[in-house]
């Protein structure tokens, strides 16, 4: 198989350090440093602009899929229009799927989108994407982590044990989850466990449980504070992905919000629009402000300014005076383990949602959803059963199913199922699974249909 990736900033240097697995990937980049560290990956390197149809037109030959991620909306809009109208104008050219990264508001109010009527398959905004992120595990004040499946009728969560938490040194067994919730992994340390009924939970692990929305409502009593009162959340930073969460934290009821922005004249613009919270014009690393705004009263405080260390130092500064949870943004991916390791409660990537994006697309028919977790060593994936994937109509236990991997749920019609060694999945079933990225292909071989 075949990619294009226009723009070799830190999104699409990912994206290309992946596709480069499985594909043979071109990418597409006028800026020399950002050439230069693509061309430590196993890619071709063309320097230019991506949108140029004569560059595109030179690479787009029995292309699989193109992915437009330069820091700029309208020349990746533009590259995947012309890129489009370049293939249906040579027959036999095989179409190819366009993915877009576009930021701004105008263009996009949601995650993901499709925008195929003017040649752009899938646009992603990273930005939105987070602040749903981050939106979704503040709805549990005990996650770190939050994603839905099935429309909504599963939930993953994960949590960290905290080693005063009372089942500290309890076998797997003794949490007594709901009958619809399943632990689905543990993260400990550099080790990933599927675990048993008989394992030992330890301090500082960090457990990955799927189930039904309603059910992980109780997971609070086990893994957090039972107390009830309103969420006191301090933003700091409303650019793009601040604004993006503003508004949603501003629609929650059983939330008090503080923003604190350096600039005046965006200030202004957020206090139009936000009908609930407390705009504070001023910066995020002023103890003296900090102090006066009660920080140690904060449930969460959330730094997503444009700067990763800015991002630190304020998290850091706001755990260090008493703030509960602390999330900060890293666009750097390197960064995202060094922040946790620091004291960072959680570290939050807009990068992740496009990733997942080109993944889907290059999996194959039957991929739904994907979430990937602890640094990519592990995928939450959700397939859609067809007639023609090898895993339907036997029953579970005489399934060769790989190890490192595990069926979580089953959503069959509207019924939620963890299924057992009898289970048989049927066509048209939506079926979670849990593994180790070493897995997932042996996985996608009992589910997906290739193109």
């Amino acid at each position: 198989m075949k990619a294009v990736v226009i723009g070799a900033g830190e999104v699409g240097y990912h994206i290309a350090k992946f596709l480069s697995l499985t594909h043979d990937v071109i990418v597409i980049e006028k800026d020399e440093e950002a050439l230069r560290r693509a061309d430590e990956l196993d890619v071709q390197v063309v320097e230019g602009n991506g949108a140029n149809a004569d560059i595109l037109a030179s690479v787009l030959s029995n292309v699989d899929i193109l992915v437009a991620v330069t820091g700029v909306d309208e020349v990746n809009i533009v590259a995947c229009m012309t890129a489009k109208l370049i293939i249906r104008s040579h027959q036999g050219w095989r179409e190819t799927k366009t993915i877009a990264r576009v930021s701004n508001p105008d263009y996009i109010d949601v995650p993901v989108t499709s925008r195929a009527q003017v040649g752009v398959d899938i646009m992603i905004c990273p930005e939105l994407a987070l602040a749903s992120e981050v939106a979704e595990v503040l709805s549990n004040p005990s996650a770190i982590d939050a994603e839905m499946f099935a429309g909504g009728k599963v939930q993953m969560m994960e949590f960290a044990i905290r080693p005063d938490n009372r089942f500290v040194g309890k076998h797997m067994q003794d949490l007594k989850l709901d009958d619809c919730c399943i632990v689905s992994a543990i993260f400990r340390e550099k080790e990933i466990i599927i675990p048993r009924g008989d394992d030992l939970i330890k301090a500082n692990d960090h457990m990955v449980i799927v189930g039904k929305p309603r059910a992980m409502e109780n997971l609070e009593g086990i893994f957090g504070n039972e107390e009830y009162h309103r969420n006191r959340i301090l933003l700091i930073g409303c650019g793009i992905v601040g604004f993006y969460l503003a508004k949603i934290i501003d629609k929650d009821e059983n939330a008090d919000l503080k923003v604190i922005e350096n600039r005046k004249s965006r200030c202004i613009e957020v206090a139009e629009v936000l009908e609930n919270a407390l705009i504070l014009n001023g910066d995020g690393t002023d103890v003296s402000l900090l102090r006066e705004e009660n920080i140690e009263d904060m449930d969460v405080v959330i730094a997503v300014t444009d700067s990763d260390e800015k991002n630190l130092l304020c998290a850091l500064l706001a755990k260090q005076m008493g703030a509960k949870k602390v999330i900060a943004r890293a666009d750097r991916s390197e960064y995202v383990p060094l922040f946790e390791m620091v004291g960072i409660d959680i570290a939050v990537s807009p990068r992740a949602a496009t990733v997942n994006e080109v993944l889907k697309l290059t999996m194959g028919k039957g991929i739904e959803a994907l979430a990937t977790l602890e640094g990519e060593k592990a995928e939450i994936i959700e397939y859609t059963a067809s007639s023609q994937s090898k895993i339907v109509g036997k029953p579970l236990n005489k399934v060769k199913f790989p190890k490192g991997a595990i069926i979580t749920m089953v959503v069959h019609k509207d019924e939620v199922i963890i299924p057992r060694g009898e289970f048989v999945i049927r066509e048209g079933d939506r079926v979670i699974v849990f593994a180790l990225s070493s897995a997932v292909p042996h996985v996608e071989k009992l589910f997906v249909v290739k193109s």
